[in-house]
């Protein structure tokens, strides 16, 4: 159990451990073995570090970097300043990287060893970033991070920091082609806590070894992270989604918390040796970020032998909402193809194109009220007021409650794709596909995928006279935008469909490759 007696904002969470069980361990990283009075002590001189470089409160360093324990006391050192920490997603191409340090206004980049290059190429064009920290040493220009934070003393800055005083900063793809920035506060994060506690689906405790593997730039793995801090578990922290690594963690370290989106569970039921390995560690799994299919489902359950948790959430609703608790996920329930039931401290809303409640059963717009609902999109005002109204978060998901209050995502409002838990919007794809000089128009639509759920397909429309290959535009669309972007497949046509406002019916494009399943998401 949480004591929210002593942590009220995040950056309680490592001083509480260290107070009560110091020598107990915290993380465990590639042999490397925390407890938590080390990693307060490193929070603390991550903090003063910060405070050194002229960081204060509600400044942005941002972090692109793989999994690792050197992410939990950077994130915990900010925690102490009051420093908001940005993830950055390390798929990004280098003009998306930039975008996203220079809205941000990030001062501090803390970057692994594999996109040393990725930020040494954007650097000149990021005018706020003073200083970038090296997180595993070797750069012959940055400061290793290890040499930095311990040239600093070990004292807390006790720095106050309130509910509504931001913690996190995610970027979430934009559908105007450009990503937005959500604010997460530590009013957020202790509504998640409570929410996990009350819901039934994060009552862990220090004996829990809990999986931290995915990636830190996601709300998820964060989330995950924290948690488990929170808890006093022991948080076990892959650098990558490796299923042969994630067995290997199951059964070296007797696992009995694991969150992972579809992708992964389905990778997992994929290895030669998934039947060899001792589960009998597991308490739960936790899964989320995008539909299941039902078969992949019950195969897991039947394989892995522990009780299984579905959460739907978004970025904005810092990964919180709904969730579909163990005995839901018996097949006799007939709940399967759910999301769940909201969670404690959540209302959740269906209604039509007028902000009018539907009927149960009805397909609507699914909007949220709750006190993890983000404080906002980062300097988008008229972005966030669009996005809550009187309080009620529009979430763009279709869908419809049944007569329990069980909810159904039926397809999307917004034209957002899903592939492998990565959101990926139209709009930008399309943009960085426009500047291809063989392309007149295109459209970009999600199409079904047995790995990935949602595939990105183009549709496009030639310039007049040309014929591209669909192999060249895909090779050169890599160099524009992140590969889980780019479109898999490409498909000509002579006219996109559009409305009289010049909008183009995704609907039509979309309806043919999804004929015959139930849903129209992956």
């Amino acid at each position: 159990m949480i004591d929210f007696d002593n942590i009220k904002v995040v950056a309680d969470i490592t001083r509480h451990q260290a107070r009560t069980q110091p020598d107990h361990i915290a993380q465990v990283f590639e042999g490397r073995e925390t407890t938590y009075a080390e990693l307060d002590k490193r929070a603390c001189q991550v903090a003063q570090g910060l405070i050194a470089e002229g960081i204060q409160k509600n400044s942005r360093i941002a972090f692109m970097g793989k999994g690792s324990d050197h992410y939990f006391e950077m994130l915990n050192g900010a925690f102490k300043v009051g420093a908001v920490v940005v993830g950055v997603n390390w798929r990004l191409a280098g003009p998306e990287v930039e975008y996203i340090l220079t809205d941000s206004h990030s001062e501090i980049v803390f970057v692994s060893e594999d996109f040393y290059a990725t930020v040494e190429a954007v650097l000149d064009k990021c005018p706020n970033v003073r200083k970038v920290i090296a997180l595993d040493g070797g750069h012959p220009t940055w400061p290793s991070f290890t040499e930095w934070r311990d040239g600093f003393e070990a004292v807390d800055p006790n720095v106050d920091t309130g509910p509504e005083d931001d913690v996190i900063q995610l970027y979430t793809s934009g559908t105007t082609g450009y990503p937005k920035g959500v604010q997460l506060t530590n009013a957020n994060y202790m509504s998640i806590f409570d929410q996990a506690e009350r819901a039934g689906w994060a009552d862990w405790t220090p004996e829990d070894k809990n999986l931290v593997v995915m990636p830190l730039f996601h709300v998820a793995g964060v989330n995950v992270g924290m948690l488990g801090l929170a808890h006093g578990c022991t948080n076990i922290i892959l650098k990558d989604v490796d299923p042969a690594a994630i067995l290997d963690a199951v059964q070296d370290h007797k696992l009995s918390i694991a969150f992972m989106v579809p992708a992964v569970i389905l990778f997992l039921t994929m290895m030669p040796n998934v039947r060899e390995v001792d589960y009998s560690s597991l308490k739960y799994i936790l899964y989320g970020a995008s539909p299941i299919q039902e078969s992949l489902l019950l195969q897991a359950q039947e394989l892995f032998g522990c009780k299984f948790i579905q959460v739907y959430g978004l970025t904005e609703t810092a990964g919180g909402a709904t969730v579909l608790k163990p005995e839901d996920h018996d097949p006799a329930r007939g709940k399967l193809r759910s999301c769940g039931q909201p969670s404690p401290g959540v209302e959740l809303r269906i209604v039509d194109e007028r902000g009018s409640e539907v009927a149960v059963g009805e397909v609507g717009e699914i909007t949220l009220k709750s006190a993890c609902i983000m404080k906002g999109y980062w300097r988008r005002d008229e972005a966030t007021q669009e996005a809550i109204k009187e309080s009620w978060f529009y979430t763009g998901d279709a869908g419809y409650v049944d007569d329990e209050g069980f909810l159904y995502i039926h397809d999307r409002v917004k034209d957002m794709i899903v592939s492998g838990g990565e959101n990926v919007y139209p709009a930008e794809v399309e943009n960085a596909l426009f500047n291809h000089p063989d392309i007149a128009d295109v459209a970009v639509i999600g199409v079904p995928d047995d790995k990935w759920g949602e595939a990105v397909k183009a549709i496009v429309v030639p310039e007049q006279g040309k014929s591209p290959d669909p192999k060249e535009i895909i090779t050169w669309a890599k160099t524009q935008i992140a590969g889980y972007k780019v479109p898999k497949t490409v498909d000509f046509i002579d006219a996109l469909p559009r409305n009289p406002s010049g909008k183009i019916l995704r609907r039509e494009l979309r309806d043919p490759y999804w004929e015959g399943r139930e849903r129209k998401v992956g």
